[in-house]
Formats: structure tokens, sequence, C-alpha cells
């Protein structure tokens, strides 16, 4: 039996736009195209029975987009139209080759991407009176903001003793997020198949602090210390989301979130891919004589 597919295409871009033609054909040609939305909406999802989520547009869109339909339990696959494509593992001649094993009856090669998810809990808040504030797939992000000044974070993993990083923030990165925020702050690079977060400071005001790597089935709690009190100031981010205002005294958990599962494409190698965009490894340019 041919899967039923839900086609999400960013209008915002104008080659997903051009694409969406040649990507209905395929999916008619070897599936059944139940529906078709905008994928800039990033409301709660319609009903909709669907084997298949095809995501036209960049990495940012299959990103929005996960968070909207992950608790569908519905695979995604992205087709990149956007600047890198690290996280939409298919171009549009990728997806023409493998249409038919894709939108038929074969077996699709899946992986789930951890994610992980964030309570908060506001100065002399109980410990069980927390805020659930959403999930991340890529990263969370505490972050000083405008004017910049410095701020302190105590970061306790596990229940362990805590420790204080001063500086700009902190960024607790899965290893999907760990080629993005946290790769420019100098964190790790983390292999997809490792159960792992990265805790990577942002200008740290410290010579010895430096990014660690923790199971990715800790417990981390951060608590404000000394926050930003100016406006807009300190802030909550998930995925680039500005989630909430941080004020002295709040706490941040971050604990195991649920999984969402990507198409993966079987002839796609992650370490060439990371030679390949972002340039991993290289060797320098020499002078050819």
């Amino acid at each position: 039996m041919s899967r039923r597919v839900l086609l999400l295409i960013n209008r915002n871009k104008p080659e997903a736009i051009r694409a969406a033609a040649d990507v209905r054909a395929l999916i008619r040609g070897h599936g059944l195209l139940v529906a078709e939305w905008d994928a800039t909406d990033d409301g709660p999802p319609p009903p909709v029975t669907a084997d298949l989520i095809v995501v036209l547009g960049g990495d940012g869109t299959l990103l929005s987009q996960s968070r909207r339909w992950a608790p569908t339990g519905v695979p995604l696959l992205g087709v990149n139209f956007g600047k890198l494509g690290f996280m939409a593992e298919f171009d549009l001649p990728a997806l023409t080759t493998q249409a038919a094993a894709i939108f038929g009856n074969a077996p699709l090669p899946t992986r789930v991407l951890q994610q992980v998810a964030v309570t908060l809990l506001r100065a002399g808040t109980a410990p069980d009176q927390g805020q659930y504030v959403g999930t991340a797939l890529n990263e969370v992000v505490v972050t000083a903001g405008p004017p910049y000044r410095m701020i302190a974070l105590d970061i306790s993993i596990d229940a362990g003793a805590p420790t204080v990083v001063h500086g700009d923030g902190l960024i607790i990165s899965t290893p999907t997020g760990s080629t993005a925020y946290n790769l420019s702050a100098g964190g790790p690079i983390i292999a997809p198949i490792v159960d792992a977060l990265a805790i990577t400071p942002i200008a740290a005001h410290s010579l010895a602090f430096r990014p660690i790597i923790v199971a990715a089935a800790s417990r981390i709690e951060l608590e404000l210390s000394r926050a930003n009190d100016q406006t807009p100031g300190t802030s909550l981010v998930l995925d680039g989301r500005v989630v909430a205002d941080l004020a002295t005294g709040d706490r941040i958990v971050i604990s195991p979130g649920p999984g969402v599962t990507f198409v993966a494409n079987p002839r796609r190698d992650y370490w060439a891919t990371l030679r390949e965009k972002l340039h991993w490894a290289a060797p320098p340019l020499l002078r050819q004589t």
C-alpha cells in the first residue's frame, strides 16, 4: 500500500514554490497526497491522517515544523531549499531518485532525534510548581541580552554540587544542535548516534570554564544568581525563539524530552556532509608551486 503524504511548503522561499509541482508529481506517481499546507504556519497541527510529512524549506523550516508535528509521531522528511541544508537531508534530485522507495511501501530508513524538555520556576516558586515552557531540538540558551551586562548562572547536573559561570550566557545543546549555535560558541560537535548534551558557555569570564559533555538523560538545573535587570534583559531561548524573560532567582530545569522521527537519506554520510557543509577538518589552502 502506498504512503499517505502531507506536503508542507515554505511559501516564503520561491525555490520551494517552484519545486512543489515536481514534488506533487513524485508523490502522486508513487503514493497518495492527502493534504498540502503552508510550512510557515507554527500553530497547532490540523487533524490529518498521514504516514509521512514532506517539508520543503530550509533547516529553520524543518526545525519549526518538527516542533509542531512531533506529537503526532509521523516521520518528517526535509527537502532543502535553504542556505545550509544540514538537517534537511534531501535535495530535489535525491528525492527524485528515491521517490519509489520513499512514497511506496518500502521500509523507511528513519532516525529519532532527541529533544530536551524545559521547565521554568520563577524565583520563590516551589519545586512542584514549575511552568513547562516547551521542548528544544537544537538548543536551550540563557542569554544576557541587551544591554549585555554580565550574568551569573549556577549550574547543577543530576543534583550534584553547583558551579557558577559568569559571562554572556549558556548553551545546552543536543547532538542535532551541536553544529549550530553551540559550534559557533566553541562547543564540540556531537555525532548523531551519541546520547549526550553539550554545555557551552557564551563568552565566559574565565579561562577555566570549558564546554563539557553530559549524558542525554541528565537533569540540568540552572539558577540565575545574577540577571541582567535592564530592558529587555536576560532571556530564555529555545531553538531561536524567546520563550520567557528571566530575572534573578529564576530557575530552569532541563530534562529528557520526546524524540522526533526523521527520514534519513541512506545515501548521505554524516562526516562527508560535515566536511562539505561546514568544511570540517579541511586542510589549509596552500599556494600551488
